[in-house]
């Protein structure tokens, strides 16, 4: 018997919002983390997010706890600010940088994240995670000139 294919991905449609919904899987409920709960919530997300063994990170950038760009026009030192704020995220949840998998990179700039990149070895001292460097238009606020998104997984 021949299925079609769109009834095929309709019926894996409906068992996969199923089992996001069935009872009693509270072992893989999210567990979300705010690092500056009144910038995250004026702009409308959650910094981190883990569910089971895995964190997604949202994009960090140079900011003040009030969301006031820091380090401004500079961006080897944005940078560097992204990955503080990163490795606090990381440490709420217990891991560090040898825990990321996934880290994809935004900037305004990319000619200048090249020539700062050499900083990620003091980051990443084992392996270097999965990614994407990706030169952007713009990001939230004109004065930011690079972001970086992290996924984690935590050893069992």
């Amino acid at each position: 018997m021949h299925q079609h294919p769109l009834l095929a991905l309709s019926l894996f449609g409906t068992l996969a919002v199923s089992s996001c919904t069935a009872p009693g899987n509270a072992a893989h409920a999210p567990e979300y983390f705010l690092l500056r709960p009144g910038v995250e919530k004026a702009y409308g997300y959650s910094h981190a997010v883990r569910i089971g063994d895995d964190i997604k990170i949202s994009g960090a950038v140079s900011m003040d706890d009030e969301g006031n760009p820091t380090a401004v026009g500079d961006l080897e030192q944005q940078m560097k600010n992204a990955y503080s704020d990163l490795e606090q995220v990381l440490a709420h949840y217990g891991c560090t940088f040898d825990n990321v998998i996934v880290e994809n990179v935004f900037t305004t700039d990319m000619a200048g994240f090249l020539e700062a990149s050499a900083y990620r070895s003091s980051i990443y001292t084992t392996d270097f995670p999965t990614g994407s460097w990706l030169e952007v238009k713009g990001l939230a606020l004109p004065e930011l000139l690079i972001e970086i998104e992290l996924e984690a997984h935590v050893p069992k």
